[in-house]
Formats: C-alpha cells, structure tokens, sequence
C-alpha cells in the first residue's frame, strides 16, 4: 500500500468514526472509549498482577488506561482527529505496516478489570487493527482483581479467574454466578483440568462461529451477549454439533429458540401474581376465541406411587368436570427420564395436544425443547421462575399459607420451641420459611424456629422430638381434600401421637381451570406476548389455601379463619413490617412491601429461626436434581451441573 491508499483509508475511517459519534451523543453515549482510571479508585499498582502475553479478543479492548488521549478516537477506536494532524500522520504509517510484509508485530500494554481491556500503550494500533477487522491483538496484560463482593458481576469474575487458569481463554465473561460450570459440564471438560491446546482451538472456533450466527440474526442490538445465548442453545443441542451444522443450520437452530435470546434481554422476568379475575372483551380476543382445547399432562411419577403427581391428576379430573366437551385431556406417567418425558410430548403432539403441563421442574429441559420445536403449542412447567419464553411456569405462594400456619405454631407451642422441616434450598423456599416464623413471631414474640432439612441428611422430624419440640412444620398437603397428619404442621404429644394443626394446601383444579379458561376466552395469547411468564399466584386466587386441624382450639381457629380472609382480600402482607435478618440486617423497616422478585430470591433467614441455608454440594444425592435446577446456590462443581 502506498502513503495515497493509506490516507484514503485513514479519511474512510475517520467519516466512520464522526458517524459512530454522532450516534451515540444521539442515544446519550459517551462517544469517547471508557477510562480506567474512572472505574478502579484503588491504585493500580497496588492492586494488579502481571498476567503476561494474552492473544486479547478484539471486541474486549473497551477503553483506555488513562483519559489522556480518549478524544482522539470514538468508543469503537475509530479516530477523530483531522487528517492534517500528528496523530494522523502516526496513524497513517502504522496502516501502510499493517499491510506490509512486517505487519504490525509489537504488543500492546494494557490492563485487564472484570474481563474488559484498557489500553496503555497501542491505542493507535489498536485502531488501525480494529478498523481492518482483526479478531484478537497480542498484548502485555496486567489484570487488576475487584475486591470480594456479593456483586454478582464480581463474583462471576472470580468464577472466570478459575475458568483462565484451566483454559486461558478470555473470550467467555459470564456475569451471573454458576454459568462457567455450565458451560464446563456443557463442552464435557471436568473442572480444574488444563485444556489441551487442541480443545482451545475448537472452543474458540466454535464460539466464533456461534458469534457470527448471534450477530448476523441481531444479537449487537441485545443487551444479553453471545455467550448467554450459547448456554441457552446448549441446553437443546450438544457441544459437538457445533463443529457439525453448516452456516444455515446453526442459523436456522438458534432463529428457532430466538424468542426465548431476546426474553433474556428483560433483567426481571413478569411474574404473575394474580389470577385474571374476569375475561377480556376486547375485539382480538373475541376473534382468537376457541370452541375446543387438547391438553396433555406429563407426569413424572404416578398416581399410586406420587402424591404431587395424584393431587395433579385430581386437577385434570375438575377440568373434565367443569369443561365437559370443551376440553379432551391425555395424561401420561412414568416420565422419569428427559428422554421419556420427550417421547411423551412428541406422542401427545401427535395425538392432537394443543397444550401441555408437565407437572415438576425436572421436566424443564424436554419442555424447553418441545416449545421451541413446536412453537404454536402452548407448555407450561410446574416450577417457579425459569427464563424461558416459549415455556410458561406456574406455581403457588405457599408462603402465604406458611405465614397462617406459623401463627397457629406460635400460639400452640407450650415451650416457645417450633421445629421446622425444610424441603430443599430453591427459589421461594426460605420465603416461606420466613413468613412461618413471622407468623410465629406474631403469635408468640418469644418463640423459635429450629431449622433443619429434609435434604440433608437424618430425620428431622425424629430428631426434633428427642431435642423435646413438639410443635413441628414438615411437609406440606399436597391436595385439598386429603390430610396426613405427619404433614402440614402438627403437634406431637409424648406417646408419639400426631395431632394436625394445619397445612398450606394446593388446588390445582382450580388453578388449571383459570389457565384453560383463559386458553377458550382469547385472554391468554394477549398476555405479555414475547415475554418471560410465570404464574406465581396465592390465596386470592384460588390456587391454594390452608386446610385447618379439626382439633385445632376455636380461638386458634378464629385468629386462623381471620388471617386466611385478610390474605384472600389482599388486606394483609406478611413481610409489610420490620423484619432483622439472622446476621441483624434490617430487610424492612416495616413501610413498605417486598417485590415479587425479592421473595423468590430471598436468600436470608430471620433473627428468630436457628440454622441456615444449605449448600447444593451438602444435599443429599436425591435431591440434587430440583436444587440444580432451582438452587439459590449453584453448584460449585461443574462436574456435578447437566447441559
């Protein structure tokens, strides 16, 4: 290239470089590339380390080290100076080496901060090689480590620091928790092993081409990046099929699941809390009415060996009920594997099913791959607060029940001692755990809740009648119209006597009935269209209530009936007062209410329950499965997390 050729070229890049300004100012941007210094108060030479010379993705060289030299490119490193300048000049000369024989050979100097590049030395070579379209640039990298937070940016960080060790490759930077074992468990690769130089390679070119099927169909308008989207996709396909579907294909796979990349987009998904009390009316709905629905229900267990699965069915029986002719229901069981539970699906589709429920949380994965196969089939999973689109989940407040049962253990428990039988550390799971013990709390101010787990292991139950509580929360009834007297909460008199005092029940009927209704009337295809939908929905809705000990005190009893109107009406909120956390936190100063999504990930515990949250790698074996797709801790061993 001769000086001529390079001068044009430095003009084109410096119309570009007006134009990628001018935009942004537009969009309220800062046109200039980010400033280090800005972000890191702590002095850098106290707080980075060497890390040495790193082949640098492009598209993570984000800003400058200093702002020194920041107005003379845009965000993107393109120049802005007039072409007369010093800096041109430099520009200039470094383009014609770029294209000589002897290219551009020398390393940047940069420093690394939560996976994003900043430019020390080589701004102008960084320039030039991104305007030429280079994919990585060699650099000195010194990397300058955030300290420890609950920031879930940092410690997703502190995930990749692990991540590089083993891998050295920087292209990936997750910023939520648990999403680096995925993607270890995903390419098959146990933690803590050294990739081969091999399985570098083919990582990188995979995502590459993955990158360029996410951008060419929009991804750079999405706030969620690549690698999001690659976790999702592998939830549907396996790692190797990347190095096995042509352009097209790959294309084709990931415009499929599209819906469910941009709801990634919305940080808090919609969350439903209340049934629709009344059809719509609105001229859409009436033209999307139906006559006529197919449904098919996926369980896991059976009815003889299940109580979830039977208080389902029980479900599907008050839909045949209500519906009659309007409505034809298959139902299948035994759907113990991803791979049967698919099965099941395909055969139900093939049966004529317009909808499906599949009845636990395990049934996630085959649900995801059925809605995005089969888009104009609606499916719903029984689980709280998965990101997915194209699948809607559905669930019960069951806190609000614990809240009514927790006043009925505080007022029966002679001793101020009430045991408590946690299920498994999942989304929603310590929010009921709290609404029991501020019900107790408002019972009876001096009662204590001991924790334990059904998921750890022991026996709970047995052992909170040796340590001399007789007041005991264990298991919840799973439908309205059968009671065990060791579930629910219940006292326990010194022969081993069991006496129930209460249950938070569900209705399942009920619930289906509202979801199928809004199927016939129109109401459900006008809702939050495109958007993340869970149900989440409580006693105002129908969908569970509390079934009350028949030897329960008429005082009890009364104070009990009192809180179940005020829940139903709306006019009582357990967590609208103080509330001090285990650790003295003050979580609510008692003016205001939690959102939805802060009760699902309520990770705290309050000051009157003894004992803690568990651990996913502390659970039994058995109870892995639900606590990997719902923890509130993910799993710290990637070899224990499925694709």
């Amino acid at each position: 290239m001769d000086r001529s050729e390079a001068i044009e070229q430095y003009n084109r890049a410096l119309r570009l470089g007006k134009a990628e300004q001018k935009e942004r100012l537009m969009k309220g941007l800062d046109p200039n590339p980010a400033v280090l210094d800005d972000l890191v108060a702590d002095s850098i030479a106290e707080s980075s380390q060497y890390v040495g010379l790193v082949d640098i993705p492009v598209e993570r060289i984000v800003g400058t080290k200093t702002a020194g030299r920041i107005s003379a490119f845009t965000a993107g490193f393109l120049p802005l100076l007039d072409a007369k300048s010093e800096f041109a000049l430099k520009w200039i000369n470094l383009c014609m080496a770029h294209l000589s024989e002897e290219g551009i050979r020398d390393p940047i100097t940069c420093y690394e901060y939560l996976g994003n590049f900043y430019v020390q030395e080589g701004n102008k070579r960084v320039s030039v090689l991104k305007y030429y379209g280079a994919t990585r640039i060699p650099g000195n990298v010194h990397r300058i480590i955030p300290a420890p937070s609950e920031d879930l940016h940092v410690k997703a960080y502190y995930e990749f620091l692990d991540f590089y060790k083993a891998t050295k490759i920087y292209d990936i930077q997750f910023t939520h928790p648990g999403q680096y074992a995925k993607l270890l468990s995903a390419v098959g690769l146990p933690q803590g092993q050294v990739w081969a130089e091999e399985d570098c390679r083919r990582f990188r070119a995979y995502f590459q081409y993955f990158k360029e099927a996410f951008y060419a169909l929009g991804g750079k308008s999405l706030y969620s990046q690549p690698e999001d989207a690659l976790l999702l996709w592998l939830e549907l396909y396996p790692y190797s099929d990347l190095g096995k579907m042509s352009t097209g294909e790959l294309k084709t796979s990931l415009e499929e699941m599209w819906d469910n990349v941009i709801a990634m987009d919305s940080p808090i998904p919609v969350v439903s809390t209340e049934a629709p009390t009344k059809e719509k009316t609105g001229i859409f709905s009436k033209i999307i009415r139906k006559d006529y629905i197919s449904l098919a229900f996926i369980h896991q267990r059976t009815v003889e060996t299940s109580p979830w699965t039977m208080a389902h069915d029980k479900g599907r029986q008050h839909l045949e009920q209500v519906f009659g002719k309007q409505v034809s229901v298959q139902s299948y069981f035994g759907a113990d594997t991803p791979e049967l539970a698919e099965q099941m699906m395909e055969q139900a589709i093939a049966s004529g099913a317009d909808v499906i429920f599949a009845t636990t949380p395990q049934l996630i994965a085959p649900c995801l791959k059925i809605s995005v196969k089969y888009p104009k089939v609606k499916v719903l999973n029984c689980s709280v607060h998965m990101p997915y689109s194209t699948v809607r989940t559905y669930y019960s407040r069951v806190y609000e029940g614990k809240f009514i049962t927790g006043a009925i253990a505080g007022a029966m428990a002679k001793n101020d001692r009430i045991g408590y039988v946690g299920s498994y550390p999942i989304h929603g799971v310590p929010a009921a755990i709290n609404a029991f013990a501020l019900g107790a709390q408002m019972t009876n101010p001096r009662a204590k809740i001991e924790l334990k787990w059904s998921c750890l292991p022991g026996n709970p139950t047995r052992e909170f009648f040796t340590d001399g509580i007789r007041v005991i929360s264990n298991r919840d009834t799973p439908a309205e119209d059968r009671m065990f007297t060791d579930s629910g909460t219940f006292m326990a008199d010194d022969d081993g006597t069991f006496i129930s005092l209460g249950s938070p029940t569900w209705i399942w009927g009920k619930f289906y009935e509202t979801i199928v209704r809004s199927m016939l009337n129109g109401s459900w295809d006008t809702e939050k269209g495109g958007k993340i939908v869970n149900y989440w929905w409580g006693m105002s809705s129908g969908v569970i209530d509390v079934t009350l000990g028949e030897e329960l005190p008429d005082g009890v009893r009364m104070l009990a009936t009192m809180l179940r109107t005020g829940l139903r009406q709306g006019l009582l909120d357990p967590f609208y007062r103080k509330i001090v956390a285990q650790d003295g936190t003050i979580i609510n100063d008692g003016t205001r209410s939690l959102s939805p999504d802060d009760l699902l990930h309520m990770d705290w515990l309050c000051n009157n329950v003894h004992g803690y949250i568990p651990k996913y790698e502390d659970v039994l074996p058995i109870s892995r499965p639900m606590v990997k797709l719902l923890g509130i801790y993910p799993p710290e061993n990637p070899e224990e997390v499925s694709p």
